[in-house]
């Protein structure tokens, strides 16, 4: 089968490319720029495209299919040659289940857990020798690709992603899956720029719930309050199995969770993930793996990359840099890390980077989600906002919106920079959270500093 990626060089479209060049499909692809680790990746198996840009004389009859990349805009012009000569367009998630129709399909949905949940699953799975396919958004240890994709495999795990599928399909991405077994972890408002209204964001999650297939299984978070009135109300004819989180203790900084066998040492921490292990054990457990053997295999998950993941430590301080940005993670893992270094000094750095969090409507939606931090910072660049083009940010909005007078803001790279590498980070928890990087700051500069 040949397929063509227009916008190859994305972290999930690239994947998918490897993994199906991986399974004996004939791969091309076109992008206007491509980055690492996606660059290298491409390079190593003769997949990056010898110049960039795009070229619209690369789309011939004979391809089978198109993959649509989010990157690529609507008038793209390999996009506009396929329209023309009528070639099969999908996006990723249309493409994902054309892969695993004849699978089960399990899919991980919700506002934040998604890919530490999916992570754990498959961590589970190949501790056990258990061959799945999947897809998750994070790079695993152990794991070469994000995507793996086979013939032979009874199950497909899916990270269910609730933001758009591609630029001329509109929907989000786990609207397109039809999982036969699915899990929600919680729902928080988030993707404003689609989802202008809470109602609207929550919608989505109530089509997700209408999509698995009759006599299907919902494994739900029964501790958020929005997942279990969206469960209790839909209509479907599915299994409903609710989970909370699970009792567990914290001594000397070590997590210690409680199961059948009596309380066992776990190198993650934090409620929301034990929370989230707990949704993991549910499913492992609906695909054959019994509980002994998932307390077993999660006793060594070190956590999904750029989740909670620890960057440096010295006998009196510590860093993790965290991906969290909407303000339940956020509270959430800040709760943690105070949590597990009670005794330390936790200084929580805040990057307000998506178009969600910059958005002076959304802004409120972060009323005390630093406050377990001994010390609060918050990082935003005003040049960010206007590349979005959304309305100016005001210092005092910040400080409204989290309800601490004792922030510290900063808008400026360099004095960001200034802050933290003259600090003394003596009986220190840092922990640095955002999806972006502070507008260049370099994370193993952090960690030597610190060390």
């Amino acid at each position: 089968m040949r397929v063509h990626f227009i916008a190859i060089g994305g972290s999930a479209m690239h994947n998918l490319a490897l993994a199906l060049h991986e399974k004996g499909y004939q791969v091309t692809g076109s992008d206007d720029e491509v980055f690492e680790p996606s660059k290298g990746r491409l390079q190593s198996k003769g997949l990056l495209p010898e110049v960039f840009g795009w070229f619209p004389e690369k789309i011939t009859k004979d391809i089978d299919a198109i993959i649509l990349g989010m990157h690529a805009k609507n008038d793209n012009p390999e996009l506009q040659r396929a329209k023309d000569l009528n070639v099969k367009i999908y996006s990723y998630p249309e493409f994902l289940y054309e892969q695993s129709k004849n699978k089960t399909r399990v899919v991980i949905g919700g506002s934040h857990g998604k890919t530490t949940i999916t992570s754990m699953i498959l961590h589970a799975m190949h501790y056990h020798n258990r061959e799945v396919d999947y897809m998750v958004g994070a790079q695993l240890e152990g794991f070469d690709t994000m995507v793996h994709l086979t013939e032979e495999n009874d199950f497909i795990v899916l990270e269910g992603d609730e933001y758009l599928s591609s630029p001329i399909d509109r929907r989000p991405k786990f609207h397109l899956y039809q999982p036969n077994i699915a899990l929600l972890s919680g729902i928080s408002w988030d993707h404003i720029n689609v989802f202008p209204t809470y109602e609207s964001y929550v919608q989505q999650f109530e089509i997700f719930l209408n999509q698995i297939t009759e006599g299907g299984v919902i494994v739900y978070n029964q501790e958020d309050t929005e997942v279990a009135r969206v469960v209790s109300e839909t209509n479907n004819t599915i299994k409903k199995y609710p989970y909370t989180t699970p009792r567990y203790t914290v001594e000397n900084g070590q997590t210690l969770l409680e199961t059948p066998e009596g309380p066992m040492p776990i190198e993650i921490f934090g409620e929301h993930n034990l929370n989230n292990l707990e949704g993991a054990r549910w499913i492992c457990q609906l695909m054959g793996l019994d509980a002994d053997d998932f307390y077993e295999a999660i006793a060594t998950f070190k956590g999904a990359s750029k989740r909670l993941e620890k960057i440096a430590e010295t006998n009196t301080a510590v860093a993790y840099k965290d991906y969290a940005h909407s303000p339940s993670k956020v509270a959430a893992t800040t709760r943690a890390v105070k949590e597990q270094y009670p005794s330390k000094h936790l200084l929580a750095c805040l990057e307000l980077h998506t178009y969600s969090s910059l958005n002076p409507e959304f802004l409120e939606q972060y009323q005390n989600a630093l406050d377990t931090a001994d010390s609060a910072v918050v990082f935003y660049s005003p040049h960010a906002v206007m590349i979005k083009g959304l309305e100016e940010i005001k210092r005092e909005q910040i400080f409204e919106a989290f309800g601490r007078e004792d922030l510290t803001v900063f808008t400026n790279p360099a004095d960001f920079k200034t802050f933290l590498y003259t600090r003394d980070f003596d009986n220190t928890a840092l922990l640095l959270m955002s999806s972006g990087n502070y507008g260049g700051l370099d994370f193993n500069e952090v960690s030597a500093y610190l060390k």
